[in-house]
């Protein structure tokens, strides 16, 4: 990560007044975020995943900051803080009470970074009002407890449980207004993000089995065969996540469709992808600290986000109904 600070990633993507790059269009800013995000995946997909957290949480500040919070931001950015996003919660979830000085109630779950960020954007709900984002301290290690998060991969994003219980809430830590987060197409159309840092892991783990298949799987037909099926499968992925983000861009009206098509698409070739590992590279693909390993562990779990098959038939609902396919080439 302090890596991403010196190579400018850390603050490209904040808004312009906070010293993020000004970019000629929507297009061209979500298509270099999309070539950053695999970059990053492709290295470590728990770096990946802190990283489209922040990325995540530098477009919020510019769609709903203020002015004060832009200058607040740029202070932080300059000491090199990181952000996160954590939304996901158990019911009752937390809470802003507005019963005299504002403070918080309750945790956060598979917080990524509990305890390591400097900052996170939280989700939280009042009585009165749709919830709303808070900007809160993330750095805490008293109040983050990583005891749960006992799992084969992706254990570097440390995404344990963080109490809010008692947190002060300053009026310049309220940031847009309620219901802003949830507003479609941006939340739900904005998971074409994480498919791109999964789609970095793909890659990466194509590059691997390339490098690792011996002289007789080379000279093999049916390893070959599988290894085409790899590559053919992580391209195809990288053309629906290039397409994703382009309708992400262009506000398109069926942007929300085909970022929920591309999460099946790049969680099929992930699958494919790892088993090609297994097939190709036999036992090596399993030893503790091989790298082709470690990636399968951290893809294996990074790819369960946030209810793939109810995201997937939401789309297939909308295709039933018509073609979302842009360019005039629709077919129904």
């Amino acid at each position: 990560m302090a890596a991403l600070i010196r190579s400018g990633h850390h603050r490209r993507f904040a808004p312009q007044g906070c010293g993020g790059q000004a970019f000629d269009s929507e297009a061209a800013r979500n298509r270099a975020m999309a070539e950053n995000l695999r970059q990053v995946g492709r290295g470590d997909l728990s770096i990946g995943r802190l990283y489209e957290g922040h990325v995540n949480a530098m477009l919020l500040f510019d769609w709903y900051g203020t002015s004060e919070q832009h200058r607040w931001l740029t202070h932080a950015l300059d000491s090199g803080a990181w952000f996160g996003v954590w939304a996901t919660e158990k019911a009752p979830g937390v809470r802003l009470t507005q019963v005299g000085n504002a403070s918080l109630s309750g945790e956060k779950m598979f917080a990524s970074g509990a305890g390591g960020l400097d900052y996170a954007l939280v989700t939280a709900a009042s009585t009165d009002h749709a919830r709303r984002l808070v900007i809160v301290s993330a750095s805490d290690k008293a109040r983050a407890d990583l005891s749960g998060w006992r799992v084969r991969g992706m254990r570097a994003s440390v995404s344990g449980r963080y109490s809010l219980e008692g947190v002060a809430v300053e009026p310049l830590m309220l940031l847009g207004e309620p219901g802003d987060y949830d507003l479609d197409p941006r939340f739900t159309a904005g998971a074409w993000r994480f498919c791109a840092t999964q789609l970095g892991g793909i890659e990466a783990l194509v590059l691997e089995i390339q490098r690792s298949m011996c002289d007789s799987a080379r000279a093999d037909p049916v390893q070959r065969a599988r290894f085409a099926d790899a590559v053919v499968a992580m391209r195809t992925a990288g053309l629906w996540v290039a397409k994703s983000a382009e309708s992400f861009a262009a506000d398109h009206e069926n942007a929300v469709t085909m970022a929920r098509l591309t999460r099946r698409v790049v969680e099929n070739a992930g699958f494919t992808v790892m088993e090609a590992a297994a097939r190709i590279l036999g036992t090596q693909s399993a030893f503790d600290g091989q790298r082709t390993d470690k990636i399968i562990r951290d893809l294996s779990l990074y790819l369960r986000q946030g209810g793939p098959d109810h995201a997937h038939d939401e789309a297939a609902k909308t295709l039933l109904d018509h073609d979302i396919w842009s360019g005039g080439e629709r077919l129904w």
